[in-house]
């Protein structure tokens, strides 16, 4: 019986223990996992200055003062490159929205290979190799480089402690609750990578929870999950053209022809 009264104490001091260490990795790491940013496609680019998903990441950065954002997607056919969001909030620097997205070797897919990919990963983590990532049309072989030049990036723009990281999540087709979305893989290797087994395991339950209690776009995205899905589908939510996505030269960001026109093979190295 005497042993039954420790288990509860045992458990207590575990959960601190555990916390105290997640709290102390944070304070040291390149970024801090906070969740998926969003549920299913609200318009094509997916990410650009004023997007239903960009507001988001704003009034993110505004409530915790952050000055840039990661955001880790699969890749499709942008460059992925950085960005600013609303130089009025956090003036004069602005919010600096820094992609990655990593590259399967693999036929490009949006469904979810439940035996092939999830269940290994979260058994085991993503093996080293595996991908090949891209931020700013560049792409990396290896994801220290690719970390490396993020860090570079935050840097430069004046970040100071850990960078948020959320996975884009959108889907095309299936339920959000049974897909979690575009960039989730890289969202977990790079957790596992920081934190370790367990910190990924948290950090991946918790951030699947984000947009139904963080993203006010949210209710609108699931009770309209069909039409919007099959008007992306559909290319019916094409804002290429809008005047906002239209960058001009003063406004740190890269230019819209940049942004959307792959560079081939374009590959960079760092010493680490």
């Amino acid at each position: 019986m005497k042993f039954l009264r420790l288990i509860p104490v045992a458990v207590v001091m575990l959960i601190l223990i555990f916390g105290f260490n997640l709290w102390y990795v944070t304070q040291n790491s390149l970024v801090e996992p906070v969740g998926r940013l969003t549920v299913n496609k609200l318009g094509n680019p997916d990410m650009f200055p004023g997007h239903a998903s960009s507001q988001v990441l704003r009034s993110y950065a505004a409530k915790t003062g952050t000055k840039c954002i990661l955001v880790v997607h699969y890749a499709g056919g942008t460059t992925y490159a950085r960005y600013h969001e609303d130089e009025d909030v956090l003036a004069p620097d602005g919010i600096f929205v820094i992609e990655l997205t990593f590259v399967d070797s693999a036929e490009y897919k949006t469904d979810v290979d439940w035996l092939g990919d999830v269940i290994p990963a979260f058994l085991f983590g993503i093996p080293e190799g595996k991908y090949e990532y891209k931020a700013d049309g560049i792409v990396f072989d290896n994801l220290d480089y690719a970390l490396k030049y993020v860090s570079d990036l935050a840097k430069s723009r004046g970040q100071e402690g850990p960078l948020p990281m959320f996975f884009h999540g959108t889907t095309r087709e299936e339920l959000p609750y049974f897909n979690p979305g575009c960039g989730f893989p890289l969202f977990v290797q790079i957790s596992w990578k920081q934190y370790g087994r367990l910190g990924a395991y948290y950090y991946t339950i918790k951030g699947l929870m984000w947009p139904y209690v963080s993203n006010i776009f949210y209710p609108y995205q699931i009770s309209h999950y069909s039409g919007l899905n099959y008007l992306y589908n559909n290319d019916k939510l094409n804002y290429e053209t809008i005047s906002s996505y239209k960058y001009d030269n003063n406004s740190n960001s890269l230019s819209s022809n940049y942004y959307r026109s792959p560079i081939s093979n374009s590959r960079k190295t760092f010493e680490i």
